[in-house]
């Protein structure tokens, strides 16, 4: 019988909270067991949802409990890379939440660190693990749509009213981009199996040094891509990717439960509809299960640092080229 691996959480955060915590609690052969926190508040909600959660006032104090094998980090993102770095000095697997890192030679230095600990470090990239994507992918690398030659990207909301969110703050490592283009970015890459050749028209617009709006286009793998993020628009994400033969859309392809049902379409140019629906996937969970296997199966894991890097290398040609 395999051993569940127990979780700690680094940070009340309320992502962690309204979902990362729900799914550890669901999925197969893994345990929540504690929380770092100082608010006795944020504590609470924790543990009304898990009455048995230890709670720990000091990050430091959670990394030293000998009961957690994992830790999950969802503190703001310039925080991530020190804290990854300090969980695995601690001897701890981590997944830490998008962008693990400011830079992507921050990334070689977790890369590094990772291998040299014989731990498995990897990025909150959950979108890799709902088989929507599994299945889109299927279908492009089948030619079910012929050759693609364009792939187009939109994810937005509008948080303009919470001025104090970390996302609004460039000191905290804010930003739509980092927040949110790390999805319409990868998963191009991820579809496709390439990276990017190159960007050609980069357009940001700015609010307190942070981009809240940005338009992006370039190719990958010679197939025209075009994406736009922003934290200033009413919510709205699709992707289409487009071939000389079809067109395959999903229509809730980052926050498929929340923002609506997970569904991949095909549109043939015989004007017929193919679609496929995935009402009960839960990507928060599937991530924490193929994370659990990888540590205790020696599994490949879907979302390796090294894919991480790539999407942050895009990003960091995105900025240069904003400059």
């Amino acid at each position: 019988m395999t051993k569940p691996l127990r979780w700690g959480i680094l940070g009340a955060a309320k992502f962690a909270r309204e979902h990362m915590a729900p799914a550890m609690m669901l999925a197969k052969n893994t345990e929540l067991t504690a929380l770092a926190t100082s608010s006795a508040d944020k504590a609470a909600a924790f543990t009304s949802l898990h009455p048995s959660l230890q709670i720990h006032s000091d990050y430091d104090d959670l990394l030293n409990n000998p009961a957690i094998g994992a830790v999950y980090i969802p503190l703001p993102n310039h925080l991530h890379v020190e804290w990854v770095k300090r969980a695995v000095e601690a001897g701890k697997h981590v997944l830490c939440e998008k962008p693990i890192a400011m830079q992507a030679d921050e990334i070689d230095e977790l890369i590094t660190l990772r291998d040299r600990a014989g731990v498995l470090v990897a990025e909150a990239y959950m979108i890799v693990h709902h088989p929507q994507w599994h299945y889109a992918k299927e279908l492009v690398d089948a030619g079910e749509i012929g050759t693609v030659q364009q792939i187009d990207t939109v994810f937005s909301y509008n948080n303009a009213a919470d001025t104090g969110n970390i996302r609004n703050r460039a000191e905290t490592g804010g930003g739509g981009l980092r927040d949110i283009g790390v999805y319409t970015l990868g998963c191009a890459r991820y579809v496709m199996g390439a990276e990017f050749d190159a960007f050609h028209h980069v357009d940001l617009r700015l609010e307190n040094d942070v981009d809240v709006w940005a338009s992006v286009t370039g190719r990958i793998a010679d197939v025209r891509y075009q994406g736009v993020t922003s934290m200033r628009m009413a919510l709205r994400q699709s992707v289409n990717i487009q071939g000389d033969l079809g067109v395959i859309t999903l229509s809730a392809p980052f926050n498929p439960g929340v923002y609506s049902q997970a569904e991949v379409h095909v549109s043939k140019g015989d004007m017929t509809v193919k679609t496929k629906r995935f009402p009960t996937a839960n990507h928060y969970v599937h991530q924490l299960e193929n994370f659990q296997n990888s540590v205790t199966q020696g599994i490949a894991y879907p979302c390796p640092l090294e894919f991480s890097r790539g999407t942050q290398s895009a990003l960091d040609r995105i900025f240069e080229m904003a400059k």
